[in-house]
């Protein structure tokens, strides 16, 4: 039996891994290594929620998949990955970790917000339309 709470802080810490936070969350560096350079397309409940794409620098591209896109970046602030975007300075955060099949994504700002997860086969496409033009 551990009697020294600083030995058995360590052994949890070590116990987490590389990139990975208490209960399994992905750090900012693990979060980035995972989606830079890629879009990933996100599920809530069976049904299609929306789209990133994660560039260099934590600049990202947002998506609900309905013509309009969000140019934003993220950060990392107690643990969370949190997202800023050209209309909303409110930060949006989020844990992530891994499992399987990909990323679950928890939303954090308010209490039992949502829980996405990584989807893949959606026949679905990110498509920014650009600006609204007038007639």
């Amino acid at each position: 039996m551990m009697k020294n709470p600083l030995a058995l802080l360590l052994v949890c810490a070590l116990c987490t891994g590389p990139g990975l936070a208490a209960e399994g969350n992905m750090n900012a560096e693990a979060f980035d290594d995972y989606t830079r350079g890629k879009t990933l397309f996100y599920g809530e409940n069976g049904a299609t929620y929306g789209a990133e794409v994660y560039m260099d620098n934590r600049r990202v591209r947002w998506s609900f998949l309905d013509g309009e896109c969000k140019e934003g970046v993220w950060y990392e602030e107690a643990g969370q990955i949190c997202f800023v975007y050209e209309d909303n300075p409110d930060p949006q955060c989020w844990t992530f970790r891994q499992n399987g099949q990909g990323l679950i994504a928890s939303f954090r700002n308010m209490p039992g917000g949502t829980e996405l997860y990584e989807a893949t086969d959606l026949n679905e496409e990110m498509i920014c339309l650009g600006p609204d033009v007038g007639v």
